[in-house]
């Protein structure tokens, strides 16, 4: 993944609102260039699998669990997401234009 620029505010970049895929989703603000840094998902470790819990499998460790408390949580499912999460980073895989819907795949982080 690109290198991470001056971090910006994450609701300088991104919005919730109404989506077409499920309830309410994650839309870029701003133009999004492939590869760029998006933000982090934040939130406290997590227990146990729940709504808004994002997983990360690295390998020869225990899986660790964020429960969402910015905006990353709207994040919607898409087979070919236009963001993937370097751990809990999420970067742009292609180009993301203004008011756009951000989405990734979200089995493209499980184990095989």
């Amino acid at each position: 993944m690109a290198a991470t620029p001056k971090k910006m505010r994450l609701g300088d970049i991104v919005y919730k609102a109404p989506s077409k895929i499920h309830g309410n989703g994650l839309f870029a603000k701003v133009g999004i260039r492939k590869g760029e840094y998006i933000g982090t998902y934040e939130g406290p470790t997590a227990k146990r699998d729940g709504t808004y819990v994002l997983w990360v499998f690295e390998e020869g460790q225990s899986p660790v669990g964020r429960s969402g408390r910015n905006l990353l949580r709207y994040l919607n499912h898409q087979d070919e997401g236009n963001a993937e999460f370097d751990g809990f980073d999420l970067f742009a895989l292609r180009d993301i234009k203004p008011h756009h819907e951000i989405t990734f795949d979200y089995g493209g982080w499980e184990e095989e």
